[in-house]
């Protein structure tokens, strides 16, 4: 008889409750999460008698998982799961956000969960609410009906409609349909473009600007910017940021949010607009507080790309470990083409 736990949503979460219990060939908990095993995922397995895997350093195949447990901040790794089908846990707070906020449901994703926010619960309420974790979008449901197309076809098999049509307006309508579409998808391109931009950029704008007005108030910034220009002023300092920014144990741990090459951005430009650092090291400095990006991301990418486990398990170093050469060429492409700035 398998084991199954109720996971609630913590203080400022959102989401769940979920049901979770191992189910034949879905017996794992996958941790994607920074710094190894996280606790609430070994909670999980501790007490379903479920296996714990590490998807950063021993990735399996997400289809053999049961549920997923991530450190999300709101951007991508939110949804990924869910689109798969997977019941989420999101150690972090927070609501549907990111690219894939329109996979994120209460039935399949709950967010600020913390250790006493599990707890053991009955085989039959497991058998109860098997059916609550499974997205909307994979219920069986009776396929919708266009009156738009059932008319359409209706006319087409009237007497009316067999009737040959005028060439002409044959192609008048046919321009008509197509132009129509196009303005579909580029009205619904638009509408998404901008829902994204309220409910993610422009947020993650203000935290940013928020972050960087304390820094600069708290006088931090002064200490960071000591430390920033004698890097920053040259290349061999540069070269030295990048290499350590990209060092492998290193950079998945810097890059969640964006927020410290976001900050280090702005302390850099600031050190520019002072004089502190010539102009023309703008670019390659960019590119040095970014080596890292992309290291968190790496094996849900694979995931999204639906690599097998073993192409995982050897994509993930190999591109982390790529980030130590890359890091530091592209400080140096973007040295030489910064000449005469």
């Amino acid at each position: 008889m398998n084991k199954s736990v109720k996971v609630s949503h913590g203080e400022g979460g959102w989401g769940g409750p979920l049901v979770l219990s191992p189910n034949g060939e879905k017996k794992y908990v996958l941790s994607v999460t920074t710094g190894g095993i996280h606790p609430v995922a070994k909670k999980i397995g501790e007490m379903t008698d479920a296996e714990v895997i590490d998807q950063f350093t021993n990735p399996v195949d997400t289809s053999v998982a049961f549920c997923v447990v991530i450190d999300c901040a709101g951007v991508a790794r939110c949804g990924t799961y869910p689109k798969l089908g997977i019941p989420t846990i999101n150690v972090k707070r927070g609501g549907p956000s990111g690219p894939l906020a329109q996979y994120i449901k209460e039935d399949i994703f709950v967010s600020g969960v913390k250790v006493n926010n599990i707890e053991s619960t009955s085989e039959d309420s497991t058998a109860e609410n098997s059916d609550k974790n499974i997205p909307e979008n994979q219920e069986k449901a009776a396929p919708e009906k266009s009156i738009t197309k059932e008319a359409r076809k209706k006319f087409e098999n009237s007497e009316l409609g067999k009737k040959k049509q005028n060439p002409v307006m044959e192609a008048v309508n046919k321009i008509g349909v197509g132009v129509g579409n196009a303005i579909n998808v580029i009205y619904s391109a638009a509408r998404e473009t901008v829902d994204n931009l309220i409910k993610n950029i422009i947020p993650f704008m203000l935290f940013v600007s928020l972050l960087i007005g304390i820094i600069n108030y708290t006088g931090f910034a002064k200490i960071i910017a000591n430390v920033l220009t004698p890097l920053a002023g040259n290349l061999w300092g540069l070269l030295l940021l990048a290499l350590i920014c990209s060092i492998p144990f290193l950079s998945p741990l810097i890059v969640p949010g964006a927020i410290l090459a976001q900050v280090m951005s702005v302390l850099v430009g600031n050190e520019i607009a002072k004089g502190a650092i010539p102009p023309s090291f703008a670019l390659p400095a960019l590119y040095a507080v970014n080596a890292q990006v992309g290291a968190d991301f790496v094996p849900v990418g694979l995931t999204l790309m639906e690599a097998d486990s073993k192409t995982i398990e050897a994509g993930v170093p190999a591109f982390l470990f790529s980030k130590l050469l890359t890091g530091p060429l592209a400080v140096l492409i973007g040295y030489l083409f910064s000449f005469g700035l």
